[in-house]
């Protein structure tokens, strides 16, 4: 299988919250209830608690989908820790070049920053198949916003990102790839994977920077299957 070495692309079910909540009671001091967390000083009438997902169990209408499924399952996890970098890293970067004013210190940093990352991942980056490339590229668009088309062209040059999307081609890999899971439903795959790993603990959450509710999705493609079936 043809690998697409990405290093340059680094220059950079159901939900609902779920509240407890004290019963409301007249506002009147002696009969309030109130709560004081650990470590903070401040009353609170509620607690607010983190975001829980209820997972249905996972069907396959053949054993090729479950094996398609399961394949996408260890290249999603592979790759993910990679999309994670490149957004810290962006957020790092963007951050530090705010406070520099000057242009010619903007690139110098910018570099410095660049070849420290292809220092540190040259080598696990190299090794990705096809496939996994075109996973990290749609993951950078759902950790990031943007492609890894503008992240080159942002951190390079124009030319650069034209040069890297021609030569991604070669490979049947765009780095204008975007990640659409209400749209397409390998995506939806994807983030299916990504929420099931984040809830049983195997990859860090990360919050992605697209306006999507995981819930409403997994909705929307039940009732699609439904209709076909």
């Amino acid at each position: 299988m043809k690998r697409f070495d990405l290093l340059m692309l680094f220059g950079l079910g159901l939900t609902a919250p779920l509240t407890a909540q004290v019963p409301e009671q007249p506002l009147d001091s002696t009969q309030e209830k109130m709560i004081i967390l650990e470590g903070d000083s401040i009353f609170r009438s509620s607690i607010e608690l983190d975001q829980v997902y209820i997972f249905g169990e996972l069907k396959f209408d053949s054993y090729q989908d479950k094996l398609r499924y399961y394949i996408l399952r260890r290249k999603t996890l592979k790759v993910y820790p990679y999309a994670k970098l490149a957004s810290e890293r962006l957020t790092e970067l963007n951050s530090r070049l705010e406070q520099i004013k000057s242009k010619g210190k903007r690139r110098r940093y910018t570099k410095v920053v660049q070849r420290y990352i292809e220092e540190e991942f040259s080598a696990e980056l190299k090794k990705l198949t096809r496939t996994e490339g075109q996973i990290l590229v749609k993951l950078i668009y759902r950790q990031t916003g943007i492609t890894a088309f503008e992240l080159v062209r942002e951190l390079r040059s124009g030319w650069r990102a034209f040069w890297y999307q021609t030569t991604a081609r070669m490979f049947d890999i765009s780095i204008k790839e975007e990640f659409h899971p209400a749209d397409i439903h390998e995506d939806y795959l994807i983030e299916d994977i990504l929420q099931r790993a984040f809830a049983a603990g195997q990859l860090e959450p990360q919050k992605s920077a697209l306006d999507f509710d995981y819930a409403t999705l997994t909705n929307r493609w039940n009732k699609a299957k439904k209709k076909t079936e």
